[in-house]
């Protein structure tokens, strides 16, 4: 695949648009996200810290003073060569009140000690500053051995709370019949990672387009259910 065409799958895949339905398996899970985000964005300013940055997949949304990528140590960090800082798990590398504001986007389920790491983003954060925080709900194992919890809405809320985070919005995406859907094309691309890339190519455009367009149809036809759902996006602030 050569760069364009890799820069058009990567956005298809974090900003879905139509053609995303026949491309992309995880069409609901990456459309909520975007939605949120964008809808987020606009509450986090100055100085902001994007936690697990990965690839930067967001950046492009923020509006802020500065924005510095941390991620952990590693190989697949280092060779990625985005983030601008590392951490070894622990300690980020940082003064106390160096941020703003803070973005920790599908992290948390990978953190074993999700105590000292909110500790560590409450410690960085200026008093009032914000967190922007995702989460999966409903998933299968990713990332497989790093992938260590899932949190519910009660459970979330107590673990921020514990920390001095104070919740000022709280959103499930997915809660609606699409979530049917978008589940089994997490589970359709699982057993077809032996595939050729053609007969993947195919089968998403096929069958697993076909899940996405009724997974559109059934969240319009379908009541909505609140205790089941793909991710928890919250909007957290520490107190002043």
């Amino acid at each position: 695949m050569n760069k364009k065409l890799k820069a058009v799958y990567r956005h298809q895949m974090f900003f879905p648009g139509w053609l995303a339905i026949f491309v992309n398996p995880f069409y609901f899970a990456r459309s909520g996200l975007r939605d949120a985000m964008i809808e987020l964005a606009p509450m986090l300013s100055g100085r902001l810290l994007d936690v697990g940055c990965g690839s930067k997949p967001y950046q492009s949304l923020f509006t802020v003073d500065a924005y510095v990528g941390l991620d952990i140590d590693g190989e697949a960090s280092r060779k990625r060569g985005i983030a601008d800082h590392h951490y070894d798990g622990n300690t980020f590398p940082f003064a106390d009140a160096s941020f703003d504001s803070v973005l920790c986007n599908q992290v948390l389920e990978h953190v074993f000690n999700p105590d000292e790491f909110l500790g560590e983003i409450v410690r960085v954060l200026m008093p009032g500053g914000k967190l922007l925080l995702t989460v999966p709900f409903v998933w299968d194992e990713h990332e497989q051995p790093y992938d260590y919890a899932r949190y519910s809405s009660f459970g979330l809320r107590a673990l921020l709370e514990k920390q001095g985070l104070k919740i000022v919005h709280h959103k499930k995406i997915g809660a609606d019949a699409s979530i049917l859907f978008q589940l089994a094309n997490a589970y359709l691309f699982k057993v077809t990672q032996g595939w050729s890339r053609p007969s993947k190519l195919l089968f998403t455009a096929s069958v697993m387009a076909i899940a996405n367009v009724m997974g559109l149809l059934a969240r319009r036809m379908l009541p909505d259910n609140p205790d089941l759902f793909l991710d928890h996006i919250v909007l957290a602030e520490k107190s002043s």
